[in-house]
């Protein structure tokens, strides 16, 4: 008898920041590929955003795209407000918004500094915690983090990574604090994927890891997914390392 594989998400309701593009659109199309009704929220990149509507469309899913502005609080828990209301009561939040500005530390500009912290430390924050004051109890969140939180491996890249260290101890302190309501909060960091962003260093990153690629998009959200699925329920605390062993 063949068995019917059922999507382990289904009846879900999901919000990602960042979905438009990259890493984010990839998490979007994997939820909805598991049966979750998804909002994604977008800052610049609209166009983006409309295409993948219209394909996630195209293939029978739905999609609500949300403008919100990555360092603004408001419009930050606006966007849960509107994916509540449209969608129904939380059950996953992916924070996957984030910027790099590289620069070496005797140079780096305070202005610079003020804006990593808003978007890759406070914003997760505040997320996190307008998710967590919508989501039903045995909810998801996930953090889409950085392996520089271990290796910072490259001039330049010091503020990026005590931003992306920061959510290490975010999601262990979260996780502790909404573990009665049985809420898991976990963070995935990812090592060198290949996206439109990071072609142009794709070769010369290569050869650093050991299995002598770049992580692929899908492998990300699989583990999103996985994640914030039922599978999952006693993981939660935790930063997964996903990056091809980069970082040993």
């Amino acid at each position: 008898m063949t068995q019917v594989q059922t999507k382990s998400l289904t009846s879900k309701v999901a919000l990602v920041t960042g979905g438009s593009r990259g890493t984010g659109a990839g998490i979007v199309r994997r939820l909805i590929a598991d049966g979750a009704s998804v909002a994604s929220t977008c800052s610049s990149s609209e166009e983006k955003a409309f295409k993948l509507v219209l394909e996630i469309e195209s293939g029978g899913g739905k999609v609500l795209a949300l403008r919100a502005d990555r360092g603004s609080a408001d419009e930050l828990r606006a966007s849960v407000i509107k994916a509540t209301e449209t969608l129904g009561t939380l059950d996953i939040f992916v924070s996957n918004a984030g910027i790099l500005t590289p620069g070496t530390i005797d140079s780096y500009a305070l202005e610079d500094f003020d804006r990593m912290i808003a978007i890759n430390v406070r914003a997760v924050f505040v997320g996190l915690q307008a998710a967590a004051r919508s989501m039903k109890d045995g909810g998801r969140s996930v953090l889409i983090g950085s392996n520089t939180a271990i290796r910072t491996a490259f001039p330049g890249a010091s503020v990026y990574s005590m931003t992306k260290a920061a959510l290490t101890g975010l999601v262990r302190g979260d996780a502790i604090d909404l573990a009665p309501r049985s809420i898991t909060v976990n963070n995935v960091q990812s090592g060198p994927t290949a996206t439109e962003m990071s072609s142009a260093h794709a070769e010369s990153v290569k050869p650093l890891i050991p299995l002598k690629r770049m992580g692929d998009v899908s492998e990300v959200a699989s583990l999103v997914s996985y994640l914030a699925s039922e599978d999952a329920a006693f993981i939660t605390g935790a930063s997964l390392t996903l990056d091809g062993d980069y970082v040993a």
